[in-house]
């Protein structure tokens, strides 16, 4: 399928980091806006090169990534879309180039030739904003990259990003406060002498944050009169009823259109029943009972989805191009989606063991509504439901779940 188009040119080398000056003055603006502290650890005779990695909640992730790491080139690995009609210009600043949730052994080349011209090499590896200011899934190949590397690896954990612009409601919400830890957690004569586990271990402990709790824990308020919209997103399942994808919300309210139960999200980022129990106050443990739901669907042996949709393809920079409509189902297998392109069926599966988790979107560059893309090593589809009622957290979910129950079989055997 669309083999007479050009693709995103994955091998051509990074170019250095230009116009580092300018980049910092234009992020300068926002850091001041939030009045954002940074705080470093450990970072005492640590120099370009090393391993940077970065928490992901909201674009000013990037800005502050960019004060932290000034005034040295850096090397950001970017996911295909954002390079849209700006190629020329994010190669110019240094960026790579990135299919989400694919393991592509040109990345590793990339990086390699980042670190060896003495360069920081800058990766975001929960490959997503975070769904509800909670550490997503992180790979295990990041143990195995760093021992790679041979650079020292150092952390830097934003907080508040979330809560000022989450994924599900991006205006910014005027949060003051802000506030980033870089940690160098090791150098390069400890990484050799620790093993890949251990290193794995290590950097899924420094990503351990809960923006909504550091919220709390700071008296951080908002006032944004719309803080709850788009919340429904996240939390698609009613606690009350158990009812999925019949929630809606608007304002400070969140509701379930199937028993009429509401709630209210105050000022602190709790929730708060307007009758009856409150099932959850904090949003990300409705988050995590939404996935044990889905883990029992998946132990059972019960997860299944199939819906029509509409896919649009992203093989390369330019834009995306319409490939009309198909199936898409998700079930015990993964995922596998199915349709016909200029009279040419095609039938595309990502078996389980094959994503450890997968990208979404949520009212995507307003133009369809919500998506789930899924990539291969040349090409990204876009695939939007249609004529359903779905969630693509739950599809997410699913992902994480069916992959962590795949390799708690594989481990018994």
């Amino acid at each position: 399928m669309l083999e007479d188009v050009k693709r995103f040119d994955m091998a051509e080398k990074p170019k250095r980091m230009h116009l580092r000056p300018l980049i910092w003055a234009l992020c300068l603006p926002d850091l001041i806006k939030h009045r954002n502290k940074l705080t470093k650890i450990g970072m005492d005779g640590i120099k370009p090169p090393y391993l940077l990695l970065c928490n992901h909640n909201a674009f000013m992730d990037f800005k502050v990534s960019s004060r932290a790491t000034f005034p040295h080139r850096a090397n950001y690995v970017v996911a295909i879309d954002g390079f849209i009609k700006r190629e020329w210009l994010l190669k110019f600043i240094g960026c790579i180039c990135k299919r989400k949730f694919t393991n592509d052994i040109r990345l590793i080349r990339q990086l390699k030739r980042v670190v060896d011209a003495g360069d920081i090499a800058v990766l975001y590896p929960e490959a997503r904003y975070s769904l509800c200011g909670t550490t997503a899934v992180l790979p295990d190949s990041l143990g195995q990259l760093a021992k790679f590397l041979k650079v020292p690896v150092v952390t830097l954990i934003c907080s508040g990003h979330h809560v000022n612009s989450p994924f599900w409601n991006l205006p910014d919400h005027n949060v003051k406060g802000t506030s980033a830890v870089m940690k160098c957690i090791y150098r390069p004569e400890e990484l050799e002498k620790t093993d890949v586990e251990e290193v794995n271990r290590r950097i899924r402990e420094e990503f351990q944050y809960d923006d909504f709790r550091w919220q709390k824990d700071n008296g951080i308020r908002i006032k944004y009169k719309g803080r709850a919209n788009g919340l429904h997103k996240v939390l698609y399942q009613c606690p009350h009823c158990g009812t999925e994808y019949e929630m809606s919300s608007s304002g400070t309210i969140l509701r379930c259109d199937h028993c009429g139960k509401e709630w209210e999200m105050d000022e602190y980022g709790e929730l708060h029943a307007l009758e009856g129990e409150t099932e959850f106050n904090h949003i990300p443990d409705w988050y995590e009972w939404e996935r044990l739901n889905v883990r029992k669907e998946i132990q059972n042996g019960m997860y299944s989805f199939t819906c029509n949709a509409r896919v649009d393809a992203l093989p390369n920079a330019s834009g995306y191009i319409d490939l009309g409509p198909a199936t898409l189902t998700h079930d015990m297998n993964g995922f596998r989606l199915t349709g016909e392109y200029k009279g040419e069926p095609y039938d595309l599966k990502w078996p389980v063991p094959a994503l450890y988790s997968c990208h979404i979107e949520y009212e995507y560059l307003g133009k369809f509504g919500d998506c789930v893309d899924l990539n291969t090593l040349s090409d990204t589809y876009y695939i939007y439901p249609r004529d359903c009622l779905f969630s693509v957290t739950k599809m997410a979910l699913a992902t994480e779940e069916l992959f962590a129950d795949h390799e708690r079989r594989k481990a018994l055997f």
